[in-house]
């Protein structure tokens, strides 16, 4: 469904009623994606070029690191519907045990969990506070880590249980997970693969 034509129809049923939660699952999905929070529809941004190169690249670093231990695995743009909200992180990660399965042994379609990382990647256009707001969501409900990557401040708020929310830029070291606690990444590190080396 096209973007407007999407719109069109979620302020439509908004208007008339408050949707619930498994009416918005039974909506047709949307471009950009949307995510049910609060009884409200919101529609996500439409990634640009860094969000972009971040996501592919965190996916990929995440997944190069943690699959072949079965440690873990990161998903982008995933639907995870848990606590009342369907949300959909820029990457959210799972630990190998906690990915659910369907009945012949594949990643299921379907999550109904909350991820153990969730990681938001600020678009230019982005409310950070309502970004803000999903991270600590997810951690009220499990969620063991939250990281907002700010491309154009160049730093990643990070977010743990009982924790004040800490800013990391440079050559700091970044939580990871609990599982992961031997991988060492930096916020220069993350932001190195906006930069395309050896262009001639």
């Amino acid at each position: 469904m096209g973007t407007l034509a999407g719109e069109k129809i979620m302020t439509i049923i908004q208007s008339i009623t408050k949707l619930t939660l498994n009416d918005f699952l039974r909506l047709p999905e949307t471009k950009p994606a949307s995510e049910y929070i609060e009884g409200k529809i919101q529609q996500k941004s439409m990634p640009k070029g860094k969000h972009s190169a971040i996501q592919s690249s965190v996916v990929s670093i995440i997944n190069q690191l943690s699959i072949s231990y079965r440690k873990c695995r990161a998903f982008s743009e995933l639907r995870c519907t848990f606590g009342g909200r369907s949300l959909i992180p820029d990457i959210s990660v799972f630990s190998w045990l906690r990915i659910p399965l369907d009945e012949n042994g594949e990643i299921e379609n379907d999550f109904v969990i909350f991820p153990d990382w969730t990681i938001e990647i600020l678009s230019p256009e982005q409310s950070s506070i309502r970004v803000i707001d999903k991270i600590l969501f997810c951690l009220n409900q499990g969620t063991e880590l939250g990281w907002l990557i700010d491309p154009k401040e160049r730093i990643i708020m990070t977010f743990l249980g009982n924790q004040q929310p800490q800013i990391h830029q440079g050559e700091e070291q970044l939580p990871v997970l609990s599982i992961l606690s031997n991988w060492r990444i930096s916020a220069s590190d993350i932001f190195a693969c906006l930069t395309l080396e050896n262009r001639e």
